[in-house]
C-alpha cells in the first residue's frame, strides 16, 4: 500500500468520523431513533434470489373433485404462500464449539570462520585490541516460533421475530425477511433474520423453525449507549487496519 493510499484512507476515515461525531452530538441525550419501516426488498444491497430450479409442474384437477393436485386440505391453507405473506420464525440457536491449536518451531545455525596469516598478526599487533586471530568472524542466528490458539464459544438464542415472503422462487420455494427492533431506555435490540425455507416446512400455526431456513442469515445485536462504549474508537479501528506490526 503506497503513501497516496494511506493519506487517502485517512482523509475518508477522518471526514467519516466527523460526520459520526456531529450526528452523536446532535443526539446527546436522546434514545437512538428507531428504522421507518420499509419496503425490504428497496433497502441497500438488496438482491433477487436466484437458485437452480426445476420445472414448473401446472395443477391438474380430476373429474368431479374438488381437489386440486397441490392441494394439502380441504379448506383453504392459511400459511404463508404468496409475496406480502406473513410467517413466524422461531429463531433457536444453541451453538458451542472447543478448538485447541499449539504450533511450535524452532531452527538454530552457527558459522564461524577464522582469520590468520597477515590478517590475524596484523590483528595482534594493535593495542588493546581482543581479537582473536583464529575466530576472528563468528555467525550466530536461532529462530524459534511458538504459537497456541484457542477457541471456546458458547452461544445460545431463543426468540421469535415475524417475517415477510419477499420473493416466490419458480420451484414454489419462499424467500423470507424479517426486522425485528426493540428499544429499551437508550439501547435498541436488533434482530434481522433472512433466507429461503419450503412451504412444507410451515407448521399448521403458520411457524417456522429457524433450522428449516436454508441460506439462512440471522443477526442479533444492538445499537446505543451501551454498545457504543463497547466499540474502539474509529482511530484505533483505522490503525489496526493499516500498521504492519
Amino acid at each position: 500500500m503506497n503513501i497516496a493510499k494511506i493519506a487517502t484512507i485517512l482523509t475518508l476515515t477522518l471526514t467519516l468520523g466527523a460526520c459520526s461525531t456531529m450526528d452523536r452530538l446532535a443526539n446527546v441525550g436522546q434514545a437512538p431513533a428507531l428504522t421507518a419501516i420499509a419496503d425490504p426488498t428497496t433497502t441497500a444491497g438488496y438482491q433477487p434470489v436466484r437458485m437452480p430450479m426445476p420445472e414448473p409442474i401446472a395443477d391438474t384437477y380430476q373429474a368431479n373433485s374438488l381437489y386440486r393436485t397441490s392441494a394439502k386440505g380441504f379448506f383453504k391453507d392459511e400459511r404463508a404462500h404468496r409475496v406480502g405473506d406473513i410467517l413466524t420464525v422461531m429463531v433457536t440457536i444453541d451453538d458451542s464449539a472447543q478448538i485447541n491449536n499449539n504450533t511450535q518451531r524452532t531452527r538454530n545455525s552457527t558459522n564461524s570462520a577464522g582469520m590468520g596469516g597477515l590478517f590475524g598478526a596484523a590483528f595482534t599487533g594493535i593495542a588493546g585490541a581482543e581479537i582473536d586471530p583464529q575466530a576472528a568472524i563468528d555467525f550466530n542466528s536461532g529462530i524459534k516460533d511458538a504459537g497456541a490458539g484457542s477457541v471456546n464459544r458458547s452461544e445460545a438464542l431463543e426468540t421469535s421475530v415475524a417475517a415477510v415472503v419477499t420473493q416466490v422462487l419458480p420451484n414454489g420455494n419462499l424467500v423470507i425477511e424479517g426486522r425485528q427492533e426493540v428499544r429499551v431506555n437508550f439501547e435498541v435490540r436488533d434482530l434481522i433474520v433472512a433466507g429461503i425455507v419450503r412451504p412444507s416446512d410451515i407448521q399448521a400455526n403458520n411457524t417456522i423453525p429457524s433450522t428449516k431456513i436454508a441460506e439462512a442469515r440471522i443477526s442479533y445485536g444492538g445499537r446505543g449507549q451501551i454498545t457504543d462504549v463497547q466499540q474502539p474508537r474509529y482511530g484505533q479501528q483505522v490503525m489496526d487496519a493499516i500498521l504492519p506490526f
